[in-house]
């Protein structure tokens, strides 16, 4: 696993042992980053969530890209050593913010805090996570106006229902995986 595009294209990222975590692959992130440039334009002054990280690589791509700060959280105390290094990998551990514990337990201390104009949301498939996550991002109003969410899951699971007041914008599926992107309603104008 590799970052694509910006100042740590190319860096190799550390990644998990075994077959229980699964990362979100290069071919993957590639189509993903690029329905996201063609929607956002740049990631320029972006801040970036990035629940259930894994190996962080999402929101290092962002960074890479041009993201301003990247909040992670995952409960997994190998995933937390794995962000750290990439990030030091990739140079940017001091653009990043790392909580380690229950997504829905981490969340509200993000409460009153500036939004997120970007948020990956990639638990693990069949746990029935997204449904509550999303209502926690919007419990706590942590999506900015203007910002998109991206929510991956299996393939073989239901595609997340957009909750009031977000909207679908696009979903498109890759090997085993589907990829959603979510939006604030009537919010055509920045995201065509």
């Amino acid at each position: 696993m590799r970052i694509i595009s910006g100042s740590a294209r190319g860096k190799r990222l550390a990644t998990f042992d075994g077959n229980r975590i699964r990362p979100t692959s290069d071919r993957l992130r590639e189509a993903l980053f690029s329905i996201l440039f063609s929607r956002l334009g740049t990631f320029g002054n972006l801040r970036v969530l990035d629940l259930y990280a894994g190996t962080g690589a999402l929101s290092l791509e962002s960074l890479s890209r041009g993201a301003v700060h990247a909040t992670l959280i995952d409960e997994n105390r190998q995933a937390a050593a794995l962000i750290e290094r990439n990030a030091r990998a990739c140079s940017v551990q001091d653009r990043i913010r790392l909580l380690q514990g229950r997504v829905l337990d981490m969340l509200p201390q993000l409460r009153g805090q500036e939004p997120y104009g970007l948020i990956f949301v990639d638990p693990p498939y069949g746990k029935e996570l997204v449904l509550p996550t999303l209502e926690t991002i919007i419990r706590y109003e942590l999506l900015d106006e203007n910002g998109l969410i991206c929510v991956e899951t299996s393939r073989k699971e239901a595609p997340p229902e957009p909750l009031e007041p977000l909207q679908r914008l696009t979903e498109r599926c890759y090997g085993s995986s589907r990829v959603t992107l979510l939006a604030f309603q009537n919010n055509e104008e920045t995201c065509p």
